[in-house]
């Protein structure tokens, strides 16, 4: 049977859970829910779950090492279920992208994300896929950390809730029919505004980390 694993970035806790840098947790814990997957339980590194959909073996992790130790959960859950690259997935927040913006790549430097440089360090290759979602770079020079471990403006959270069932559908085409027909289908700059609001896949809110 065909396996996958997806792994979305962010920072463990109360205090971290609605702010833009666990955007990454927010796209898992659609992706969960639209699989109707058990809950997340505390592992190693991470709450998990893991889930048999269309003959595939989906294993989703938000790791709990916190951001910058991100590569820890990724090299031992890569190492434990014998992943291939090809076979695993990184979901993370971009500032490079404007909010309601994803971009599904099969692999490449860090672009400064702390998360991706400790990923790429542990497992020793930038050869993974990543999907980047956008969160904008509306902050002042030298404020980046604040504007990352800060909520969404009201406004905001709405484009990036329009986005979350796209997000899901295109790791789903991901894991069935490759990364370049999910790229092709899926790469987007923005949800179109006629669909913002609608987001049936979505959870009321961010997934809580009170398990851990």
């Amino acid at each position: 049977m065909r396996k996958r694993a997806v792994f979305g970035l962010g920072n463990p806790g109360e205090a971290y859970r609605a702010t833009r840098h666990n955007v990454g947790f927010w796209v898992v814990g659609a992706l969960a829910s639209a699989l109707k997957a058990p809950p997340f339980a505390p592992s190693r590194y991470a709450l998990a779950t893991h889930v048999t959909h269309a003959g595939i073996q989906w294993h989703l992790f938000l790791p709990t090492t916190y951001m910058n130790r991100s590569g820890d959960a990724v090299a031992y859950w890569r190492e434990q279920l014998k992943l291939e690259l090809t076979e695993l997935l990184v979901v993370v927040d971009e500032i490079q992208l404007p909010v309601g913006a994803m971009r599904l790549t099969p692999k490449g430097s860090s672009g400064g994300h702390n998360g991706l440089q400790h990923i790429i360090e542990r497992l020793g290759t930038t050869e993974f896929a990543r999907l980047r979602i956008g969160i904008g770079k509306d902050f002042p020079k030298g404020k980046q950390v604040e504007y990352v471990l800060s909520p969404f403006s009201p406004e905001q959270e709405t484009q990036v809730r329009a986005l979350l069932p796209e997000a899901v559908a295109c790791v789903l085409a991901w894991g069935r029919e490759g990364i370049a027909s999910a790229m092709n289908r899926y790469n987007r700059s923005a949800i179109p505004k006629a669909e913002v609001g609608k987001n049936p896949l979505s959870p009321s809110a961010p997934p809580s980390e009170a398990a851990e």
